[in-house]
């Protein structure tokens, strides 16, 4: 396999820091697609790992998918394999077992933006900008943003911003909750791998277990999203997690989780 030229992944304390690094601005072009599909399929396999921070070189997050890709798009059937490959690779992202944290530290448009959407959680930096600008170019998100964008913020707000395509700030994105949390400009990073590092001190058992509750939960009825929090929690039941969190606790003494 050649060596990635616009992807690169580093390992820390169990956090897998992935780098998006396409100068000037990040474009997701079908090599970087290509290239970060490959990585999220290692971080997937990887068991050791408990979190994942993904970031983009230089001052941008991730200014979109590349314009002239799309415009050499001719007619739906070329439309709807671009679209899939892009939803596949962010699918890839919400779906893993792990949680996956966004650090945007400056311009998140389009299909960063439905990138960023498809982490579980996103730290910014408090000069990023948010949009999905797609009706200004005649076109609509295809990645995701408006599927993923309701869930988070609600129908009336994603409509405001899909169907303007203006941008907002990282102040305006945390008010409605788009994003986690804003922080000074240049700390985004560490403060992104701060909570992966933090969350990565639990037991991965426990982690990826809430994880799951939650995103295959929470579109269900509420009976069957109980029943499912109840399956899980009896899974947990049978782990030496379980019984060293609960020592620990008794013990009154740090736990020293195995993930088993």
């Amino acid at each position: 396999m050649p060596e990635a030229q616009y992807v690169t992944i580093s390992v820390e304390e169990a956090v897998a820091t992935v780098t998006v690094n396409n100068p000037p601005a990040n474009l997701l072009s079908t090599p970087v697609m290509t290239e970060l599909s490959a990585a999220l399929d290692k971080l997937s396999a990887d068991k050791k790992l408990k979190t994942a921070v993904i970031a983009g070189a230089g001052a941008f997050f991730i200014a979109g998918a590349d314009i002239k890709e799309i415009a050499f798009l001719k007619g739906a059937a070329d439309g709807e394999k671009a679209t899939a490959l892009g939803q596949g690779v962010f699918n890839k992202i919400s779906s893993m077992p792990y949680p996956v944290i966004a650090a945007i530290n400056g311009l998140c448009l389009g299909g960063g933006m439905e990138l960023a959407l498809s982490c579980h959680m996103r730290i910014a930096s408090d000069r990023a900008r948010f949009a999905q600008p797609e009706i200004n170019l005649g076109i609509i998100p295809g990645f995701g943003g408006t599927q993923r964008l309701p869930r988070l913020v609600g129908v009336s707000r994603a409509l405001e911003i899909c169907l303007t395509g203006d941008m907002i700030t990282a102040q305006t994105a945390y008010a409605i909750g788009l994003v986690n949390k804003v922080v000074p400009d240049g700390e985004v990073l560490k403060q992104a791998q701060g909570l992966a590092k933090k969350i990565a001190s639990k037991g991965r058992v426990a982690a990826t277990a809430i994880v799951e509750a939650i995103r295959e939960g929470v579109n269900k009825p509420l009976p069957e999203g109980l029943a499912l929090e109840s399956k899980l929690f009896g899974k947990v039941c049978e782990t030496q997690d379980m019984k060293e969190g609960l020592k620990a606790f008794l013990e009154k003494r740090q736990p020293k989780f195995q993930d088993v």
